[in-house]
């Protein structure tokens, strides 16, 4: 059994799953993987199976999130109403949101 399929629970990890996104798409899973703080495999894991992304509060995270919400506040400060066209953005918000909530209850 190789190591490098091993998760960390020392399940062997043999299959593989593949799909294509649009550019788009591809950009927002790759922001809301980084403020998770896990692998795109495992964020992809855990949210097909409908877990809870649970955010260990690190550095890197809090990087992540400052960095993120530069980026969405650049984002409001262009719009001039909020519409159907900026829904990617607003999820952006909520999961953010919903990521600080986290670290508070952990407090």
């Amino acid at each position: 059994m190789s190591e490098k399929n091993c998760d960390g629970k020392g399940r062997f990890r043999s299959r593989t799953i593949a799909f294509r996104m649009s550019p788009e798409e591809a950009e927002q899973l790759d922001k809301l993987v980084k403020i998770s703080g896990y692998t795109k495999q495992d964020y992809l894991i855990d949210r097909v199976l409908q877990r809870d992304i649970i955010v260990r509060g690190s550095p890197r995270i809090y990087k992540a999130l400052k960095d993120t919400l530069g980026e969405v506040l650049f984002q409001l400060q262009l719009l001039d109403t909020v519409s159907d066209d900026n829904s990617e953005l607003l999820e952006l918000i909520a999961q953010i949101n919903t990521t600080l909530r986290g670290f508070a209850a952990e407090s």
